[in-house]
């Protein structure tokens, strides 16, 4: 009898990999990433640029020092990261609101309706996008108010934004002056970020009668005050500012 043949072998089975899958390993890392950055931001609100290490930030985040250089690198990066983040928001929504409003409204374009298409994005975020949004305004009003570094952050990321804005300003005033537009837009950056950083000096100021986290309150003011302000200084030319009433 003949022996019946052996068996084929069996091929090897391949190893088991070890680790997360890469779609589980990249989420992670967005996870771990989104962390460092709300941490900092955090932070950063609290006690400006000088007052963070980039150790704090790794406690606060429950990650090791070395992942949030791994992530950011020094601790300018890490600021300009946490900046973006939110002003990509910012920027995209104001834009937006206002260039639908010019469209909308044509020749029957108002300072007030401008105002409030342009203002409406950081007042909404404000009171309804949670803490990481209040700690983000209280960064922008901070660092708009930084003399060491701040004028060339808010440049980066915020002038296209405001150049739209005096670009649609400009049109309902077509008789105001360039500087007048500029100062105009001064005021009314000044103003919004103070008002959104919610320091509670109102508060005190008025015993209690206003409060600076009345966002909404604040928003319906700022627009009144802004629009009456340009006119001020941009009507017929613009006004004289070396001139007293």
């Amino acid at each position: 009898m003949t022996e019946p043949a052996a068996p084929a072998p069996r091929p090897a089975a391949a190893p088991a990999r070890r680790g997360r899958p890469p779609k589980a390993r990249a989420e992670g890392a967005a996870d771990t990433r989104e962390s460092i950055l709300d941490a900092a931001e955090d932070l950063f609100s609290k006690h400006g640029f000088y007052g963070v290490t980039i150790r704090e930030v790794a406690r606060e985040a429950g990650v090791d020092t070395a992942l949030v250089h791994y992530y950011f690198g020094a601790k300018r990066a890490l600021f300009d990261a946490v900046f973006l983040r939110r002003a990509e928001v910012w920027n995209s929504d104001r834009v937006n609101a206002i260039n639908r409003y010019a469209e909308a409204a044509g020749a029957d374009m108002t300072l007030e309706g401008l105002l409030a298409a342009f203002l409406h994005s950081p007042f909404e975020w404000a009171l309804k996008g949670g803490p990481g949004w209040k700690h983000y305004a209280a960064l922008v009003a901070q660092t708009n108010a930084n003399p060491m570094f701040g004028g060339e952050i808010m440049t980066r990321y915020f002038d296209p934004t405001a150049r739209r804005l005096i670009e649609l300003i400009k049109r309902v005033l077509p008789e105001a002056r360039e500087e007048d537009l500029y100062w105009g837009y001064h005021n009314l950056s000044g103003a919004l970020t103070l008002t959104l950083g919610e320091t509670g000096r109102l508060d005190r100021l008025s015993g209690g009668l206003c409060r600076s986290g009345d966002l909404e309150t604040a928003g319906e003011y700022m627009v009144r005050f802004a629009a009456a302000g340009f006119r001020a200084v941009c009507g017929s030319g613009g006004a004289d500012p070396s001139r007293t009433p």
